[in-house]
């Protein structure tokens, strides 16, 4: 299970992963931070950029502030930066 702590900045102009930023990934998403929007768009977004289906990525803290700490269970892909500590 990998663990991330991110910092999520809706209403950006394409979804992508930034830098990092207070000791958390910054993630810019574009969906509005609107009756949880934001949150499918921010799990659907990590499900394809990690090679996982949506159902193996939870938000486990911040469900409704920017700053969140994410699941993902058997991720397939880890993007550049991210490393796997075992």
């Amino acid at each position: 299970m990998l663990h991330l702590f991110v910092r999520v900045q809706p209403k950006a102009s394409k979804d992508e992963l930034a830098d990092i930023q207070e000791d958390r990934i910054r993630i810019r998403i574009t969906a509005p931070p609107v009756d949880g929007k934001a949150n499918q768009h921010l799990l659907k977004f990590l499900a394809k950029t990690f090679g996982v289906a949506k159902s193996n990525v939870q938000i486990k803290a911040g469900e409704t502030g920017r700053n969140k700490h994410l699941c993902i269970n058997a991720p397939v892909n880890l993007p550049v930066g991210i490393i796997r500590n075992e």
